[in-house]
């Protein structure tokens, strides 16, 4: 299991929030993002902004969903957006402190409870921090191995695995293992298609996909090695393949890396 505890979520929220923040703090606004070129540091800071904004009204509020808020409008001046931030970061801290991770609350996930926003805004404001660190040009802090590692299994069974209720995870049977080095963890996929008919956009999918398992006690046909922080980041496309190791079958891997290809929606 790489789940941590609600309230290190909750620390974790804080401490690469205030890393993202100081990091753009003194940062050109027109300074690019290279993980998301079609980004500048204003647009980052207002990401994430906007985002920590949506999520403590969904916790504070438990609206039906985002059809029920009225959303910000974004601030005109670097300085005003910065103050934005502040005033979004302090407030999905406050109601994710307040709230039980046990609760209900919507999400656009299966999981429908308080718990989910905890993990999920803790790897957002993780991957953010980097984002924010890489534009503004300055050495990025450590990522913390034990979220990091959380962050890989999240990002492979949450961000590109999932299967919805209206669609079809076929496997193919080929399995790759991915090796956390630092934390001795393993985390296994299965690669396979996914079919479905997205029933709010009327949108067919057919498509590789990969779903997490558990260990099926045979020999990955590839494997993926390294630390827990050089995995997350490049699974998040945020540092390069150089950085890992790939090995194994090449039809297994070239499939892997198809579906991360894809990007994360």
């Amino acid at each position: 299991m790489t789940r941590l505890a609600f309230p290190a979520y909750l620390d974790h929220i804080g401490s690469e929030s205030a890393r993202f923040r100081a990091a753009l703090a003194d940062c050109d606004p027109t300074a690019r993002v290279p993980a998301c070129p079609d980004w500048d540091a204003a647009d980052l800071l207002w990401h994430l902004s906007k985002v920590q904004w949506f999520w403590s009204r969904i916790i504070a509020g438990r609206p039906r969903g985002p059809e029920d808020l009225e959303h910000p409008t974004r601030p005109t001046t670097y300085g005003d957006l910065l103050t934005s931030f502040d005033a979004s970061s302090s407030g999905l801290l406050a109601a994710l402190a307040d709230a039980d991770p046990a609760e209900v609350a919507w999400s656009w996930a299966p999981e429908q409870t308080v718990g989910f926003t905890f993990r999920r805004q803790a790897h957002e404001a993780l991957i953010h921090r980097l984002d924010a660190e890489q534009a503004a040009g300055v050495t990025s802090a450590p990522l913390d191995s034990a979220l990091a590692a959380d962050g890989v299994e999240e990002c492979l069974a949450v961000m590109y695995g999932g299967c919805p209720p209206w669609g079809r995870f076929t496997p193919d049977g080929r399995h790759v293992r991915v090796d956390l080095v630092d934390v001795d963890r393993a985390i296994w996929v299965e690669l396979g298609r996914f079919h479905g008919k997205d029933p709010d956009t009327d949108v067919v999918h057919d498509e590789d996909d990969l779903s997490v398992v558990a260990d099926p006690g045979g020999e990955p046909a590839a494997t993926v090695s390294g630390t827990s922080a050089q995995v997350d980041a490049w699974l998040w496309h945020r540092s390069p393949a150089s950085e890992i190791d790939l090995a194994g079958d090449p039809g297994a891997i070239t499939h892997l890396r198809g579906i991360l290809g894809q990007g994360i929606s």
